[in-house]
């Protein structure tokens, strides 16, 4: 489920994308400066915002089912266009971007979100309760997206290396979007209340959402969510150069790459789970964390192997054993996590914790 918008239509997330595209065509093709590239990231995060808020405009005005998919498809197409942007340039280089990035996503979320909003709903009320049926289904999903997408291609051989042959990567991509269709149709349709935020005592409290926004401003937000979406695509190829040069200069992992793309691209997200954890709403949060997770895996890995076929380089989707122990604590500990239905500030720690060590993994492995 996602947080509506307040206002259905605000300034900034009006004046943002149209200035951003201006900036795109003053700058595209061009060698820039580091002063402009500066002001190029500040326009490109804010697109990014503009164009998650759009989409939830939109995704209200339609409603659910349909409403869930537009904020997960709007996210997910500035994400594919982040990672093919790097990947068309990079070569072999970046043929591990895809992967580095879903990952971030994955231990994001999973980890970073779902530890601070648990942190936060515990800290205020003693206890961050929520429903284990619903959180239990998701955070499922996600374990399962993440094995077959990121740990089989470690273990197969058909293709030298943690690749997928053509075979194997048309199964992932297939499953993926079936999973995380399936799972839509059990959030917003089948069983809606195993997603609801519950009380203390466990009841189930329905979200109280403001009316829908008209026609016109549904349309006006369809038409800058394409406006902000394009801009996004278009400065994250002006910068792409720069970020590259700055991790290498550094002397930082390629794959630090893939966490500033994750990062970025979840920032409206985090936001909004941590305001939502904040109103003793933890069950819209772990929503959030655990459905960004969910579209990060089952959106991206499908489209990207789509790209594939006219990307040149090859596609590296299996994780190293590192990031396997990690993901095999994440998946372990939210089992833990998930199973009770409520959570202490020590959960939310221990969640942090693991968050922590992907940091300092991605910087110094």
């Amino acid at each position: 489920m996602i947080r509506l918008a307040r206002v259905p239509l605000d300034r900034w997330s009006a004046f943002v994308p149209a200035l951003a595209l201006v900036l795109l065509a003053f700058t595209w093709g061009r060698s820039l400066p580091s002063g402009l590239v500066a002001l190029v990231a500040c326009f490109l995060a804010g697109a990014v915002l503009a164009a998650v808020h759009h989409a939830e405009v939109v995704a209200h005005r339609v409603g659910e089912p349909f409403g869930s998919l537009v904020l997960a498809v709007a996210v997910t197409i500035i994400e594919v266009a982040l990672i093919v942007t790097l990947m068309s340039d990079g070569g072999d280089k970046n043929a591990t971007l895809a992967r580095d990035t879903v990952f971030a996503a994955v231990m994001i979320t999973c980890n970073g979100i779902v530890g601070v909003c648990l942190l936060i709903g515990a800290l205020r009320r003693r206890l961050a309760v929520f429903n284990p049926e619903g959180t239990g289904a998701a955070f499922a999903t996600v374990t399962t997206l993440a094995g077959l997408s990121l740990v089989l291609p470690t273990f197969t051989t058909s293709k030298p290396g943690p690749e997928f042959s053509t075979a194997q990567l048309v199964f992932a991509a297939l499953a993926s979007v079936a999973l995380y269709g399936l799972f839509v149709a059990t959030q917003t349709v089948r069983h809606r209340d195993y997603f609801l935020p519950v009380t203390q005592q466990g009841e189930v409290l329905d979200e109280e959402h403001a009316d829908p926004p008209s026609a016109r401003t549904a349309l006006i937000s369809v038409a800058l969510l394409g406006v902000a979406l394009v801009a996004v695509v278009g400065l994250a190829k002006g910068v792409s150069p720069t970020i590259e040069r700055g991790v290498a200069a550094a002397g930082l992992p390629a794959s630090v790459v893939g966490v500033v793309i994750a990062l970025l691209v979840l920032l409206p997200e985090t936001i909004a789970a941590s305001r939502a954890a904040a109103r003793d709403r933890v069950q819209t949060s772990l929503n959030l964390a655990l459905g960004s997770a969910m579209a990060s895996i089952g959106l991206t890995i499908p489209a990207v192997a789509l790209a594939s076929i006219w990307l040149s380089g090859p596609l590296v989707l299996g994780l190293g054993a590192s990031h396997m122990v990690l993901l095999a604590l994440t998946v372990g500990v939210g089992i833990l996590t998930v199973v009770p239905g409520r959570a202490t500030p020590m959960q939310g720690g221990v969640h942090l914790a693991l968050f922590a060590g992907y940091l300092v993994l991605a910087v110094s492995p």
